[in-house]
């Protein structure tokens, strides 16, 4: 087969949604206007940890166009069920602030008026009486005595395998003996490495249009990422039958992973159903930048042991996820790096301990590969500095300890389909690295060089 059989890789396809973004005619949720249509603002935290004393909402009722307000006691179900969905448990984010709140921005009541200009006034005089708590904005410091303590279930890390009678404190991966390995090793070689909360930043910011319908359906415009999974959780916090939800999405106007959270939708639609009106719930770019979801941070040790030739023979890494306040995806997120963090590369020795941490910063997410795209900046760059303790080139180091098919991952997968090798010596030709011979003469089959596949 040649590159012109083939109907998509290699050709340039024109998409489907192009021709609409580039002459402004693609509608987006923004532009979904209806007639009687209120708007939802929100009421957040202040503060990044405190005990909800009371909320008076007598001056905000005073505003011009005020409508109503919605607190915690008006979600039929008020907990998030993400987690539940993909089978991690518990659930404990709430839709509304019930006695306390956790992270600066976080959600405490809703108030809908008819024009933004109103909500906005009047959310802005609800009066919230606040006991400010101890915070905790550090993943390793969360984990120390003493530690302000987040979770009713009484630590700062998400505790694994409680399904099946375990109470394990981060996701365990073992394979060999790592101590071993570093004894018989030529050199140590360790590195800690950080990433920083990173917001995704989209054009559209997130919201959604919940229209009420004559038949008591109600149609919800959305630029989720997520249509039917969106769908499924709002249901099970408004319990309400799913097929009295039509949701309609389409254009997500840039998502990246930030626009997985099921945030807008329940309450606004919770709004539709209390007043029997439209009501618009959509994210200033202040809140977009403040309070969705981040890509997590990530800090993660690495120590390694390598013998003289290159070859790593033994690897520890213990990783801290930063989930922020509440756990969303980042359980999932730990077990997709736990999974990852070794590498791609052929190592007997193997030993991972990934936290998933809770803290006051706001709650991280999804974005692009969450879980794996941190293991892969810190892996990488360690093993640079692997080739440059034992005084080899970069390229070689990767070619040395790349897994071939029918290896063994730490986790106990056998590698299939690796073509790793085969990558890296197309990467080298198409950026003009010329390869010593003995590279160009492996390949992904066997670890002698000849081609047995």
């Amino acid at each position: 087969m040649t590159i012109q059989d083939l109907h998509v890789v290699g050709q340039s396809i024109e998409r489907r949604d192009g021709p609409g973004h580039v002459t402004g005619k693609t509608v987006y949720v923004d532009d979904i206007k209806y007639r009687d249509m209120l708007h939802l603002k929100m009421v957040r935290s202040p503060m990044a940890h405190a005990r909800i004393k009371g909320i008076d909402f007598s001056e905000a009722e005073k505003v011009p166009g005020f409508v109503l307000a919605l607190t915690h006691a008006d979600v039929p179900k008020n907990i998030y069920t993400i987690l539940t969905l993909i089978g991690v448990q518990p659930d404990e984010e709430p839709v509304l602030a019930v006695d306390k709140v956790m992270y600066k921005g976080e959600q405490i009541a809703a108030i809908l008026a008819e024009t933004e200009e109103a909500a906005t006034e009047a959310a802005s005089r609800v009066i919230v009486d606040f006991e400010e708590l101890p915070a905790v904005f550090d993943v390793e410091e969360a984990l120390q005595p003493g530690a302000p303590i987040l979770k009713d279930w009484g630590t700062n890390y998400f505790i694994y395998d409680y399904e099946h009678g375990q109470t394990n404190p981060c996701r365990k991966v073992r394979l060999g003996d790592v101590e071993k390995g570093f004894a018989e090793a030529d050199f140590i070689v360790e590195g800690r490495y950080q990433t920083s909360p990173i917001e995704h930043a989209p054009t559209e910011t997130t919201g959604c249009v919940v229209k009420p319908e004559p038949d008591g359906r109600y149609t919800v415009h959305t630029n989720t990422q997520a249509l039917f999974f969106t769908l499924d959780n709002s249901a099970l916090i408004l319990n309400l039958p799913f097929n009295k939800l039509h949701f309609i999405g389409g254009t997500v106007g840039g998502g990246f992973g930030g626009k997985v959270d099921v945030i807008v939708e329940p309450i606004a639609i919770l709004g539709a159903m209390k007043t029997g009106r439209p009501v618009r719930y959509v994210f200033t770019r202040e809140e977009e930048m403040q309070v969705s979801s981040t890509r997590g941070a990530w800090r993660m040790y690495y120590k390694d042991g390598v013998m003289k030739d290159g070859r790593i023979i033994a690897r520890k890494v213990t990783s801290y996820a930063d989930s922020g306040a509440y756990n969303r995806h980042t359980p999932y997120a730990v077990t997709k790096h736990a999974a990852n963090v070794a590498g791609p590369y052929a190592i007997p020795n193997v030993s991972i301990d990934a936290y998933c941490v809770s803290t006051n910063r706001q709650p991280g997410s999804a974005m692009r590969g969450f879980g794996v795209t941190p293991a892969s900046f810190a892996l990488e760059v360690q093993m640079d500095k692997i080739a440059e303790t034992v005084g080899m080139d970069p390229w070689e180091i990767r070619f040395v300890n790349a897994y071939r098919n029918g290896d063994i991952k730490p986790h106990r997968k056998e590698v299939e389909d690796a073509t790793l090798i085969e990558v890296m010596q197309a990467a080298a030709e198409l950026v003009g690295h010329e390869l010593p011979e003995n590279l160009k003469a492996m390949n992904s089959w066997d670890r002698e060089g000849g081609h047995n596949g």
